[in-house]
């Protein structure tokens, strides 16, 4: 193949070899988008193709205009409210501390801060030493506004990405669902020339993977908000509805809903609502973190069909390398390799 005798084959290669390298470096910014776009995608699929494009008479143009849409209503509306619910928070609690703020003083510290071991003494005697002394306080609040200003540039730069990225998955899942049937038919028509029925099976462990993995993470976030928001409403925590929300979008960072819980923990102790307070960590101990730790490697190994412990790992390291696309990327290497690795040895013991 690369001898002297036939160049035109090796410019040919490396032709094509210098064309997909061109087509990844482009792509590569947006790899994570488009990814996840096609992961959303292949989960929606079946019930855009089977349901909704039907009832439109076949219009590719409309139903994928109308599933973007509703994208972007189940993507968009609970983080408006959440953002609104947060802002209207801030409002009270700004409107609450300002007098204070503007008069040099603070409360007193609650009781139970002085009881806290090895730093509850210091942290009272602070607090009572800037609470009666304006210059002190001013000079606290003036060492505060630097790191506070980076804190909130770098909280906007990410919720500012966040809304590019969410903003090129509903971009690239237009055309997706538009031309759905080409990208299915030109997936499976490659997968066969690649790899003959290998290939096939490949494709559709792919799938059958991507779609457990989505199943779990949002029948999990789902339980978890459910759940956290009875415990809420039982222990008397206000805003329970709120809370239980930002559990749900918290759900995919493994230290998201202990921050909501442990949160809400704090304020019923620091209500002097001891019984509570202890009722919110053990239910949120053993009830809200125990849904992530069984029921989602559960739902996604019965939608992906491979063990707990490739899903488990997947998900891991697949965060640990790729980011959040790795949640998927992760227990699809995996699946697969699995998946080849017991063909080769079924094949090995058939011969």
């Amino acid at each position: 193949m690369f001898s002297e005798e036939n160049p035109r084959r090796l410019a040919q290669i490396a032709l094509v070899v210098l064309l997909i390298v061109g087509c990844i470096a482009v792509l590569l910014p947006f790899i994570g988008a488009v990814l996840f776009a096609f992961v959303v995608w292949a989960c929606t699929w079946p019930y855009y193709s089977e349901k909704l494009l039907p009832r439109l008479g076949g219009r590719d143009a409309l139903g994928a205009t109308l599933m973007t849409l509703l994208l972007v209503l189940i993507m968009l509306l609970p983080m408006v409210f959440l953002a609104a619910s947060l802002a209207n928070g801030a409002d009270k609690l700004l409107d609450f501390a300002k007098p204070y703020v503007e008069q040099g003083l603070l409360l007193d510290p609650p009781a139970w801060l002085s009881g806290l071991p090895f730093i509850g003494t210091e942290i009272d005697h602070f607090w009572h030493q800037v609470a009666s002394n304006r210059d002190e306080l001013n000079d606290l609040l003036k060492q505060m506004v630097a790191p506070l200003r980076q804190f909130a540039l770098a909280l906007g730069g990410i919720a500012a990405n966040g809304l590019l990225q969410l903003a090129l998955v509903l971009f690239v899942i237009f055309f997706l669902y538009r031309d759905g049937a080409k990208v299915s038919h030109a997936l499976y028509v490659g997968a066969r020339k690649l790899g003959g029925e290998l290939g096939e099976e490949i494709l559709d462990k792919t799938r059958d993977t991507v779609v457990g993995v989505m199943l779990g993470i949002v029948g999990t976030a789902a339980a978890q908000g459910t759940v956290a928001m009875i415990g809420f409403l039982i222990a008397g925590v206000p805003g329970a509805m709120l809370l239980g929300f930002a559990i749900f979008f918290l759900s995919m960072i493994p230290i998201g809903p202990p921050l909501i819980w442990g949160g809400a923990a704090a304020w019923l102790w620091g209500q002097e609502q001891t019984g509570w307070a202890i009722f919110m960590v053990l239910y949120g101990l053993f009830v809200i973190s125990s849904i992530d730790n069984f029921v989602k490697p559960i739902l996604i190994s019965r939608g992906a069909g491979i063990s707990i412990l490739l899903i488990g790992l997947g998900v891991l390291g697949g965060v640990l390398v790729f980011g959040f696309i790795g949640i998927f990327l992760g227990p699809v290497l995996l699946a697969l390799g699995h998946m080849l690795l017991s063909r080769w040895t079924r094949e090995e013991k058939s011969t």
